[in-house]
């Protein structure tokens, strides 16, 4: 057992971190002010189909229209595997129409939250697919023997009049009868519910709305390799026990109530981790560094040397280092819990050997994630292509905004390009206005420049003009930010 998990409760916040091996591996934000919506299950209203599109929004009753697109619509999946003709959107929706919706991701920045029409309900052992028959087994349960157990024993506790399926979990792995029952039966109650609240509501309503996220990690990050949970708050403890004793008595005895006088993140440097989490940069231990961009498109991650010469040669040094940016970068994939497109930006190696000795180091580090990632290897310019599933915000779209100087843009424009801006705005300016005088209020940067280096085209403009110019520094105004008063 090498994975301790940390559980800190605020009123206005939970954090949860996943510690193995002493590192930070996982962390977990979840605002009472901003709680996300994977899983909750809404009846929903179609406000507009777009054919074009293939795709429909939907009010489920959140500050913006969800988006449903065909693909995620139940009769088009089932028709997917059949190999049957896809249905177009218009004929499967209509404006106004009432549906069954569930989120499947959150609202990511601009966008709306995605739904599916394919409802799953996961369980502690089992994820229920009321509408679908199928009876699946996790990629990540490898033995046949077992595999074929557990399907065999899920057939047989169906119920005879059951129309819908299971996916079996991870976790099942090495479940008896009793426990596989229990979560047979919770999932049948649970679904019983939703359906009895869709029958006497109308559209848009929550009918299901899905754990807290103390209750998620129980259920989905714990495992056989987890030593402790330690909460830090009594409350939150008893109701993580009262659930665990129902849901996952096993685990139950590993529950803690954390009661230092040192707050429980302080004492294993999580806050430290956090704000290293929310920076560009991740030294690593040899003196070489990462580059970690986020965009919305897709997130790229640079390797560099940095100071490290410690190689027998610089084709060692580079291996060495890029085998080290491997198993950091999986560490940040989850640490940040970055999503979609990534590309990585390994230091350029010509040894096809070294290559793939990195490209193997990265899916080792990566098999211990519990999200979906594919890695389609090098490409013909040396990056490394991968996807990871995308469900949540990311750590930096919780918890930072984009910076109101620069715009989110990464830099801003220098004082001298800001004073020839001045200066050019001074001209229109008199060409429209005849005032006694001209007053520029900007930032102390440009001021100073004025005053300085650039005070020789001020006098300039002003002679042009024919009206005096005075200026005036403003403390809070940022080094693009100006005005030009008329006096």
């Amino acid at each position: 057992m090498n994975q301790d998990i940390l559980i800190n409760m605020s009123p206005f916040e939970t954090r949860v971190a996943v510690v193995e091996h002493g590192a930070v591996q996982e962390l977990h934000v979840e605002r009472s002010a901003h709680k996300g919506f994977v899983g909750n299950v809404y009846l929903g209203r179609v406000a507009r189909v777009l054919p074009g599109m293939q795709s429909a929004f939907i009010t489920i009753g959140l500050e913006r229209a969800a988006f449903l697109h065909v693909a995620d619509i139940r009769e088009n999946r089932l028709e997917r595997t059949s190999g049957a003709v896809q249905t177009p959107i218009e004929k499967l929706l209509f404006e106004g129409q009432s549906i069954k919706v569930q989120v499947i991701k959150d609202p990511i920045g601009s966008k709306g939250a995605r739904l599916s029409t394919q409802i799953s309900l996961a369980g502690r052992l089992l994820v229920y697919l009321p509408n679908d028959p199928h009876i699946g087994i996790s990629q990540r349960i490898e033995d046949e023997t077992e595999r074929q157990r557990l399907r065999d024993l899920v057939q047989s506790l169906r119920p005879a009049d059951e129309v819908g399926g299971y996916i079996v979990r991870t976790q099942a792995e090495g479940a008896d009868e009793s426990e596989l029952q229990a979560d047979i039966d919770y999932l049948a109650k649970l679904w019983s519910n939703i359906q009895a609240i869709s029958r006497r509501s109308a559209a848009p309503t929550l009918l299901h709305e899905d754990l807290t996220l103390a209750q998620r990690v129980l259920r989905d990050v714990v495992s056989a390799d987890t030593h402790s949970i330690q909460v830090d708050s009594r409350t939150t403890l008893q109701q993580l026990q009262e659930w665990a004793s129902i849901f996952t008595p096993q685990i139950a005895t590993r529950l803690q109530h954390y009661g230092g006088e040192r707050p429980l993140f302080d004492l294993y440097h999580i806050d430290e981790e956090i704000h290293r989490a929310l920076s560009r940069r991740v030294d690593l231990k040899s003196g070489g560094y990462l580059i970690v961009d986020q965009t919305e498109a897709l997130t790229t991650i640079d390797v560099n040397t940095g100071g490290f010469v410690g190689g027998r040669n610089f084709d060692d040094t580079i291996f060495k280092t890029n085998l080290e940016a491997a198993q950091a970068i999986a560490r940040q994939l989850r640490l940040r819990n970055l999503g979609g497109i990534i590309i990585l930006d390994f230091i350029d190696m010509e040894n096809l050997e070294h290559r793939d000795a990195v490209l193997e180091e990265l899916n080792r580090n990566l098999a211990r994630d519990r999200t979906r990632v594919t890695v389609n290897g090098f490409t013909q310019l040396g990056l490394v292509e991968m996807t990871r599933k995308r469900t949540r915000e990311s750590l930096v779209q919780v918890m930072a905004e984009p910076c109101p100087v620069c715009q989110a843009r990464g830099s801003v424009r220098t004082a001298r390009t800001v004073c020839y801006e001045i200066l050019r705005e001074l001209l229109r300016e008199a060409r429209q206005f005849n005032p006694r005088e001209f007053r520029i209020i900007a930032s102390q940067n440009v001021i100073d420049l004025f005053l300085e280096e650039e005070s020789q085209h001020l006098a300039q403009m002003g002679d042009l003009i024919g009206k005096p110019v005075s200026m005036q520094v403003e403390a809070t105004y940022s080094q693009e930010q100006y005005d030009i008063i008329l006096v």
